[in-house]
């Protein structure tokens, strides 16, 4: 996917919407939201027993009585990973899958772009947890989504191995049973950056009234017979609206992306549009 020709002209047009442009340094080269121990004043707060006195503000303490902490903007390593949901959800359409594959390769090459040491991991049922390095992103064309493991029991069983301090990108259409807040915390945690980009097909994000039709379960293979009339229609998308708010209130909460595109659209509309305003990437 990396000489993918949409892949190619994106990265042209783009770039990661990072907290701010990088900086010089071998250990930090862009400086994240968290609060960590480079030289950049970030902010005060209330000084509480068992943190690093160190960081006491003397000057505040004068002026108010009140013990102060200086907080400091963290760096992060240059170290981008993506977590490419590689269930058999993400074939519900040719495209889906494909475009899933292309914004998980174009977030890797604009990684590398900044000098980054991106990782790509197929987040699937194989042992160990396949990774794919830069040099290896063209082996994404036929990697296949058959996956029943979803991306929360592989976080659960700790078979994922994420990096501290990592600019992470998840792709996924995050269609599996769970509970947003413990997932989001559970990505966001040792991450300075996260950023969640939830793929759909537009019969995802938009079925039409069909009458009656027999759906099955890619997953399990399970088979139901269901009469698609608007009530039905209207419930499964008031549903899939609440999953979405649900993910974007503990994205904000954890100082994280939440961000959903339409895969029929294509690469480049998708970066334009969507990317680009939630700030994930930003034009180059």
């Amino acid at each position: 996917m990396r000489s993918d020709p949409e892949v190619v002209q994106a990265a042209s047009m783009f770039q990661l919407g990072l907290p701010r442009a990088p900086v010089s340094g071998s250990s930090g080269e862009l400086l994240g939201r968290g609060a960590g121990t480079s030289l950049e004043f970030q902010e005060h707060r209330q000084y509480f027993p068992g943190d690093d006195i160190r960081h006491l503000d003397w000057a505040a303490y004068a002026r108010s009585d009140t013990l102060m902490i200086r907080l400091y903007r963290e760096e992060i390593s240059p170290r981008l990973e993506v977590l490419l949901d590689v269930t058999r959800s993400m074939t519900t359409s040719p495209t889906k899958a494909r475009v899933a594959k292309q914004i998980a390769a174009l977030f890797a090459v604009l990684s590398g772009t900044l000098g980054g040491r991106p990782t790509v991991w197929l987040a699937g049922d194989q042992r160990p947890v396949r990774g794919l390095q830069a040099e290896m992103l063209d082996a994404l064309e036929g990697a296949e989504c058959n996956s029943t493991a979803s991306l929360a029991e592989l976080l659960h069983d700790h078979q994922l191995p994420l990096k501290r301090q990592s600019v992470r990108v998840v792709v996924s259409d995050f269609l599996f049973p769970m509970d947003p807040e413990p997932l989001v915390r559970r990505l966001a945690g040792d991450a300075s950056v996260l950023w969640m980009v939830q793929v759909l097909t537009a019969w995802e994000a938009d079925p039409p009234v069909a009458g009656g039709a027999r759906l099955i379960d890619i997953e399990s293979g399970h088979e139901t017979d269901l009469f698609l009339n608007r009530r039905v229609i209207d419930e499964y998308k008031q549903r899939l609206q609440r999953l979405k708010e649900d993910f974007a209130r503990q994205a904000r909460r954890c100082h994280a992306s939440f961000v959903t595109v339409i895969a029929d659209k294509g690469l480049r509309a998708i970066c334009r549009d969507e990317l680009c305003q939630s700030g994930v990437l930003r034009a180059g």
